[in-house]
């Protein structure tokens, strides 16, 4: 159990691991597994459960009938939950207190993070926006 929602861990594949994210798609799973295995850690993925089904609708909705009426649902996405075998892991310190490094060398950035392009927007300050 984690003392609050920003330090989370669980046992994957029988190993207590802090959790980096969850619902992540494989491309991100690449991405996080280079990243973090590029700074000393030992990541471990695995298949997140489906979603929970949406609670039936009333009797007398038409959107039951809809869905009764043989109409296939799509299947949900494949997603996938990392972690890292160091409980003491901690995502949002590990990006804002500088701790991770690109494989290039260079710091770790928010962007970088999300991976999102770093733009000229990202260093103006936001009363300039």
């Amino acid at each position: 159990m984690a003392i609050n929602q920003n330090h989370l861990f669980e046992e994957l594949n029988g190993v207590k691991c802090a959790i980096v994210e969850k619902n992540v798609a494989s491309g991100r799973v690449d991405f996080l597994r280079g990243l973090l295995e590029y700074n000393g850690f030992t990541v471990v993925v695995v298949a997140s459960p489906p979603p929970k089904a949406a609670p039936a609708a009333s009797a007398g909705s038409g959107a039951a009938d809809l869905a009764d009426g043989g109409v296939p649902t799509a299947p949900a996405p494949e997603t996938f939950t990392v972690g890292v075998t160091d409980v003491m892991f901690n995502p949002v310190n590990a990006v804002f207190g500088r701790l991770l490094k690109t494989p290039g060398g260079h710091v770790v950035t928010l962007a970088y993070w999300q991976q999102r392009e770093e733009g000229e927007e990202e260093g103006r300050p936001y009363f300039e926006k």
